[in-house]
């Protein structure tokens, strides 16, 4: 299977019609490792975002690129909950949905989301299972050129629940922001959280429900 196409160009097709070229390097029980030479990065994709994998003819122009390096995120047994726990405290760049990445750190792993600290987004909540992509920064990477006291990890103080929606349910009457506030119903006050809804209460009186299953990020309107 995909163990055939290891150190071999690939197309990777992801869900949302995203594609990404590269050599593939690893694949494990639940997620692959791409490497794209001349960007020196590495791609860590669950499965589960996943569409199709086809092996390609690719000659890349830039005289530059180089061989790949080692990786960044190594496991003896490769996983994707294995890669998160071994990416914690790594600057890395996390893809979840829409043109924008988030860039900061893992700081928890919870059953189905990661506490993530983003030095520009602060204490981010990510679905596990809307997490596209993870790009690690080389060693030593520091976010915006900020010093150490700068970029230190405030998690907010307190702990979390083991599920996503009962993270959720734990913010009801705060405000917050959902999937980096893509649409303007999705920033608002949280009035409740059950049967997998959450009731938004918007900045115009409008009382708005989402599904759970279709929320990517969640953060705390500071």
């Amino acid at each position: 299977m995909l163990l055939d196409f290891i150190e071999k160009n690939v197309e990777v097709e992801i869900t949302g019609g995203i594609f990404h070229r590269g050599i593939l390097i690893d694949s494990g029980l639940d997620i692959l490792v791409l490497y794209h030479e001349c960007t020196h990065t590495f791609l860590y994709i669950p499965y589960v975002q996943i569409q199709r994998v086809k092996e390609i003819n690719f000659i890349e122009e830039d005289l530059s690129c180089e061989p790949h390096l080692e990786k960044p995120i190594d496991t003896e047994v490769i996983s994707y909950r294995q890669i998160l726990k071994n990416a914690k405290g790594l600057y890395v760049k996390a893809y979840v949905s829409g043109d924008k990445t988030i860039n900061g750190y893992i700081t928890s792993i919870m059953n189905d989301y990661v506490v993530f600290h983003s030095p520009a987004y602060k204490t981010m909540f990510i679905s596990m299972n809307h997490l596209k992509w993870l790009i690690p920064y080389p060693p030593g990477t520091t976010p915006y050129k900020l010093d150490k006291k700068n970029q230190l990890l405030i998690p907010i103080s307190s702990p979390f629940a083991r599920s996503f929606d009962v993270q959720l349910k734990k913010l009801e009457n705060r405000l917050v922001i959902l999937d980096n506030g893509d649409h303007p119903e999705k920033v608002g006050l949280l009035e409740k959280v059950q049967d997998n809804q959450a009731t938004l209460l918007t900045d115009e009186g409008e009382t708005v429900v989402w599904n759970l299953e279709h929320i990517k990020t969640i953060q705390v309107s500071h």
